[in-house]
């Protein structure tokens, strides 16, 4: 049976589906057959971050309305095979289905999927409702901005009242340099606030914006980024392997590195 997991927030722009994005072809990569399932009905984004919206021809409502065949609504990635996409339609409002549709749709490829991942709406309105509906675990993702942590914990709370009580925690664009300065919150205070596993932590990386914008998951690009590592690194501690967390520290400058700097700055 497939694992069936959630990836939620509460507040949106915190990096769902480029998480969701990123983990499914991370899974994939490692052998796993990954289905991936944009439940934001009216404002779908999961098929632009995986490059796959001009092979759109059928969508989840041409399924439940019995239009088309669950086969002919998933896209295939030609860079992945092992990993689907079942999109959501774009011109349709959230509650365009049910909750229990939702589950329906999940049963329809349970059996030939390792994993399922749902990739919910912003807000705990309908459209969260369906996408939590058949989870059986939860990846909580948050920046570490105080307003997307108290969205995140009522989330939580949410999670835990459908049931859901397996809830990992993924913070999302850290940037060590403003929480050595106490300019951002630490995943330690995240941590503390949220009280759930730490699955991951991505740091802030503008190659995350021209991934986005070219359709292109940082895990396939051949040049490595932190940012892609953290992914990985989440898809393997999702399977169970104790990976160490990246140090994302800052460097502190030694004298000579300060004086190397003084002497150049002389120079110019």
């Amino acid at each position: 049976m497939a694992r069936i997991i959630v990836v939620t927030s509460g507040k949106g722009g915190v990096g769902k589906t480029t998480s969701t994005a990123n983990l499914g072809m991370a899974l994939a990569k490692r052998g796993r057959n990954v289905a991936v399932i944009d439940a934001d009905f009216g404002l779908r984004n999961l098929d632009l971050l995986l490059g796959l919206e001009n092979r759109i021809v059928y969508t989840a409502l041409e399924v439940l309305a019995g239009e088309c065949r669950l086969e002919q609504a998933l896209v295939k990635d030609k860079r992945q095979p092992r990993l689907v996409l079942l999109p959501a339609a774009q011109t349709r409002m959230k509650d365009a289905i049910s909750a229990e549709q939702m589950k329906q749709l999940v049963g329809m490829l349970g059996a030939k999927y390792d994993y399922i991942l749902i990739d919910s709406p912003a807000g705990i309105e309908q459209g969260f409702q369906n996408a939590i509906a058949p989870a059986q675990e939860g990846i909580i993702v948050t920046t570490p901005e105080i307003a997307a942590v108290r969205d995140a914990d009522r989330v939580i709370g949410l999670l835990e009242a459908n049931n859901v009580k397996k809830i990992n925690l993924i913070v999302n664009r850290i940037r060590p340099a403003m929480v050595l300065a106490n300019d951002m919150m630490s995943v330690q205070d995240v941590r503390e606030i949220l009280a759930i596993p730490l699955l991951g932590v991505v740091p802030d990386d503008e190659r995350v914006i021209v991934s986005t914008n070219r359709g292109e998951p940082l895990v396939l690009s051949e040049t490595a980024s932190l940012a892609g590592t953290a992914f990985d690194n989440i898809a393997r501690r999702l399977e169970g392997e104790k990976v160490d967390f990246l140090d994302l520290n800052p460097r502190r400058e030694n004298f000579f590195t300060r004086l190397r700097k003084f002497l150049n700055t002389k120079i110019m």
